[in-house]
């Protein structure tokens, strides 16, 4: 393996944008549950045992002086896992796990040691613990995120890790002069006034994070009655808990559409490559549509647009060609690009794969895994969606400095799924 490796520019984009007010962090929070007590600090120790057997988790990022403004990977001195493992106990048989994670997540990483870190959390009622894992998204998209947590657990951990390489080659010339322009075009379209957006504010520190499951099996059925796709269904539910959420707060809905980023994972088959390896869809949510029918078969409509066109061309897929610049030119211009985020899109909703067979950690199941995104600049809110066993898990990150009520939010996801699967009869 070599000493050092690359960052790609989309990898040092990532890092251009961490601010205080906008960590660049990906993560999830597992919840476990042991057949009988288990100790957090054993858990701990085996948690380190396994991530000292991982290199790609050893290394830290260093400047470049060339290219300019460029970065690497560099091995750490003196690396021992466990001093960014953390061990806390809650008050037993309170559900404080919200308030916890809500902390953690707006803590920013320590970028000058590996750019993750790990907290083990007990005291969670009936027994359970959970483990709370973010990374930097200059180490890696939500796939690659879970393709690391899967050598934390049993079983998997025994797999070989995916190694380290370089940014995959660049496109020809010809071809990049020719996607450039077609993507150019349609930023150019897309783009609105920024005072038309409705979850759009000036980004705090401050974060809440909350956790939703819905039964897969009730997402299955609205699926086969409605058509679509779980995602499909997935992304009209927050639709309508979006409206819900905003009436309440008395927001305008009217006519209102919230424009959604979905990250689309663009790995080859077999590609086990680190850093980021994204592009996206741009897909209007139809928040002023009173008829949750009517919202699934809109949402079905422009994402089926989406996926014709393939995720190598339209205004979402702008994350992609920030591969192709030069590093300095991230450090000097993405900052101002970022100001102009809130005229592509008002929210991101991702969908993280989990594997589907039983996952265990020190022979405790994982009942949940809530995954995490990070908040744009400008932006309220960014959610993630993970399907596991018979659950659909949503994680909501949130700006708690310019977000009231998102319990209630949390609660309208639940009561937009119920409405959808009423009118399935």
């Amino acid at each position: 393996m070599p000493p050092t490796t690359p960052l790609s520019g989309l990898d040092v984009a990532f890092l251009s944008l961490e601010r205080a007010s906008t960590p660049m962090h990906v993560g999830a929070v597992a919840v476990f549950r042991p057949r009988t007590p288990v100790d957090p600090d054993e858990v701990a120790r085996l948690l380190a045992d396994r991530i000292d057997a991982m290199p790609k988790l050893r290394k830290r990022v260093r400047s470049t002086l060339f290219p300019p403004g460029g970065a690497e990977w560099a091995s750490t001195p003196d690396f021992r896992a466990a001093d960014q493992i953390s061990v806390y106990r809650l008050p037993e048989e309170l559900d404080l796990l919200d308030a916890y994670a809500s902390s953690w997540v707006e803590r920013p990483l320590d970028l000058s040691r590996p750019p993750w870190d790990l907290h083990v959390v007990a005291g969670l009622p009936h027994g359970e613990f959970a483990v709370l894992f973010k990374l930097h998204h200059a180490l890696t998209d939500g796939a690659g995120a879970v393709e690391i947590a899967a050598g934390l657990l049993d079983g998997l951990c025994e797999h070989p890790q995916p190694a380290e390489s370089a940014p995959a080659p660049l496109p020809g010339l010809l071809d990049r002069v020719r996607q450039g322009v077609d993507v150019a075009g349609s930023v150019v379209q897309a783009m609105r006034a920024p005072w038309s957006a409705p979850l759009l504010s000036r980004t705090t520190p401050a974060r809440e994070f909350a956790r939703v499951r819905l039964d897969l099996a009730d997402i299955k059925h609205i699926r086969r009655t409605h058509g679509g796709t779980v995602n499909d269904v997935v992304l009209a539910v927050l639709t309508g808990a979006l409206r819900d959420w905003m009436e309440g707060s008395g927001r305008k809905v009217d006519g209102v559409d919230v424009r959604a980023l979905i990250p689309v994972n663009i790995r080859g088959r077999g590609d086990a490559g680190g850093g980021n390896q994204i592009s996206g869809y741009l897909c209007d949510l139809p928040v002023g549509e009173p008829d949750p029918v009517a919202r699934l078969k809109t949402v079905r409509t422009a994402m089926d647009a989406n996926k014709l066109a393939g995720p190598k061309k339209g205004a979402g897929a702008l994350s992609m060609m920030a591969s192709w610049l030069p590093p300095l030119a991230h450090r000097v211009g993405t900052r101002l690009l970022a100001a102009a985020t809130p005229m592509l899109f008002d929210t991101v909703v991702t969908a993280v794969p989990f594997p589907p067979m039983v996952l265990r950690l020190a022979g405790a199941e994982m009942r949940e895994v809530y995954p995490i995104v990070p908040i744009a600049p400008g932006h309220r809110v960014s959610i993630a969606v993970s399907t596991y066993r018979d659950g659909v898990h949503i994680g909501i990150n949130a700006d708690a400095g310019a977000v009231a009520n998102l319990g209630r939010f949390a609660d309208a996801i639940v009561k937009s799924t119920a409405t959808l699967h009423e009118l399935c009869a």
